[in-house]
């Protein structure tokens, strides 16, 4: 159907662009050759995903580059502008926590994720640990064994910590700088791999307290001392030229790419990552494209190793690092051992993958069919909360494919009546959807309201404000509070059957956002300090946080305050909703 059109495709790099028969852009690629490229979609038989996606195919477009790295970026930078159904979608978008030694003003240890994580010259970054846990850890035994600075700002007194032996006194300011630099050498040596410093003191401590007969103290630091072996035992020692590397193995088989990716750090281990998702281009197109948008998010190592058929010049014009293709030793041990990771992970997962997708996929299509909608691709739902008459907050969870799409998530702070569950519904949607008008971003082809009929034309009524058509419908619940019907748009309602497909895929969507919205008020919740309660007023943004603490200082104080008095600092409707807010906090 595109013969004539793909005539005119010169044989030169650059970005193409498949488009729906509504002009959507649902895939972007790269190509060294565009007619060669674009011309294989259609004249070769596909199969699996990279068929649906061409089943769908109306249009398409391509941007001539003058090389095949300016192909690149340009497909990269139009990925993230139109984020098309069928590119590569990276399962985790969270980064690996590091731990951040920082030396000055004081010198402390935290865990930190490397996206939130401002490089500074007086820091240093551990890592990554793809083990959360074992990260916070270290950094509590870290902080009990050395005398590091454990609390915030400057104190006018010494505190307890200095008391018990925990804290060198730098509040006082008058500080050993011996002892800082033999403590500051030790916990470096330690997170560089050298465990001896640390278990050498933690003996001591234990004799100490075995000596003391103080048995519960010992036993703590025992414990402690058996899960450092346990950590530094699975850190094998592979490589002994102590550089940060990362070793990218993959396997491709039945339409799937699997991926492992090897993280070592100082010589050693620390942790991998896999992955697994279907081709929809060409392998090395697929790769290149997942190995950039990783790095993107995580950690450019001084050196990747990889596989003889990735183009190492394209991506090293990119990342600012060495790809190197090892032929022998150690590192070609490593990159083998990567590769037969990623193949066990696809044998071992794959027939599980296929039918999830084959679950996910036929439960989105029912919906599509029940709705009449031309195309399901994302599916935005919304839930309210107000646990106990306060903190009102409402959620939001975006479903793509059938599956999460995490970075999509939305929390709401509520800035009108607690208890109007409707109201809630409109100030959101209102909200969130004239954002997204403004952005000119990515808009839903359904919103489904965890409710009923009202729900459902409250959504209806902010929709038509804004001037957006997107079908609408409610998840309607039993007196058992269990999902019963579905509420269509017309309000009329419709039974799904408890044993198919369909209401296993809207209650799975359903309980998402439910759980989502709910740990999100029970976090602001257990938080319960004036900072985090300021956080709940919609208009109340960190510098008026900042005026409304240094007048009033506590939220009592803040109770006894007139409306006139709050207006000093804050509009007059918003120094009403925190007035009526602070009324009921208790």
């Amino acid at each position: 159907m595109f013969k004539d059109k793909l005539t005119l495709v010169p044989n030169l790099p650059g970005s193409y662009q498949m488009r729906n028969e509504d002009g959507q852009i649902i895939y972007v690629g790269k190509a060294k050759n565009l007619h060669r490229r674009v011309s294989s979609y259609f004249n070769r038989l596909q199969t699996g995903k990279t068929a649906k996606m061409v089943s769908e195919i109306a249009d398409f477009t391509y941007i001539v580059a003058n090389s095949e790295l300016e192909a690149f970026i340009i497909e990269i930078n139009l990925i993230k502008e139109f984020n098309p159904k069928y590119n590569i979608l990276l399962k985790d978008d969270k980064s690996y926590p590091y731990i951040e030694y920082i030396s000055k003003p004081f010198p402390r240890v935290k865990v930190s994720r490397y996206l939130n994580i401002k490089r500074k010259d007086n820091k240093k970054l551990f890592g990554p640990y793809p083990n959360a846990y074992a990260a916070r850890r270290i950094v509590n035994l870290l902080n009990r064994v050395y005398p590091l600075k454990k609390c915030e700002g400057i104190k006018k007194d010494l505190c307890l910590y200095y008391h018990i032996n925990e804290c060198l006194g730098y509040c006082s300011k008058n500080l050993n700088q011996d002892d800082l630099a033999k403590m500051e050498h030790e916990i470096l040596s330690f997170l560089n791999g050298n465990d001896k410093v640390l278990t050498t003191r933690l003996e001591k401590k234990m004799a100490e307290y075995s000596e003391s007969l103080n048995y519960e103290m010992a036993l703590e630091i025992k414990k402690e001392l058996e899960y450092i072996k346990i950590v530094m035992a699975k850190q094998k020692v592979e490589l002994h030229d102590l550089v940060n590397r990362d070793v990218f193995g993959f396997y491709f088989d039945k339409g799937y790419i699997s991926i492992q990716i090897f993280f070592l750090r100082n010589g050693k281990l620390v942790g991998g990552k896999s992955d697994i998702f279907p081709l929809i281009s060409e392998l090395d197109d697929d790769l290149e494209y997942y190995i950039a948008e990783f790095y993107r998010r995580h950690e450019v190592p001084k050196e990747i190793l990889v596989a003889e058929n990735i183009n190492k010049e394209i991506l090293e014009g990119l990342i600012d690092t060495r790809f190197v293709t090892p032929s022998k030793g150690a590192k070609k041990k490593l990159l083998n051992m990567a590769v037969m990771n990623s193949k066990l992970n696809l044998e071992n997962e794959l027939e599980l993958i296929k039918k999830d997708e084959f679950v996910t996929e036929n439960a989105n299509e029912e919906l599509r069919n029940l709705l009449g909608l031309k195309s399901l691709y994302r599916i935005d739902l919304f839930d309210n909360s107000n646990l106990f008459g306060a903190f009102s907050v409402s959620g939001m969870v975006v479903f793509k494919n059938g599956h999460p799409s995490k970075n999509d998530y939305r929390k709401f702070k509520i800035s009108i009546d607690k208890n109007d569950d409707y109201g809630t519904m409109r100030e959101v949607i209102f909200r969130r959807y004239s954002r997204m008008v403004e952005e000119k971003s990515e808009i839903p082809d359904l919103i489904i309201a965890d409710g009923g009929e009202k729900q459902v034309t409250v959504v209806k009524e902010a929709l038509k404000e804004l001037g957006l058509k997107i079908m609408v419908c409610g998840l309607k619940k039993n007196d058992h509070h269990r999902t019963n019907d579905l509420v269509l748009e017309n309000l009329e309602v419709v039974e799904i059957d408890r044993n198919s497909n369909l209401f296993h895929f809207l209650t799975r969507m359903q309980d998402e956002v439910h759980r989502f919205t709910i740990n999100y008020h029970r976090t602001i919740r257990s938080k319960g300090s004036i900072s985090s309660i300021l956080d709940n007023i919609y208009g109340i943004g960190n510098k008026r946080k900042k005026e409304l603490i240094k007048r009033f200082g506590s939220v009592s104080k803040m109770k006894q305050a007139s409306v006139e008095e709050l207006e000093e600092i804050l509009p007059k409707d918003i120094a009403q909703n925190l007035g009526n807010f602070l009324k009921d906090f208790k």
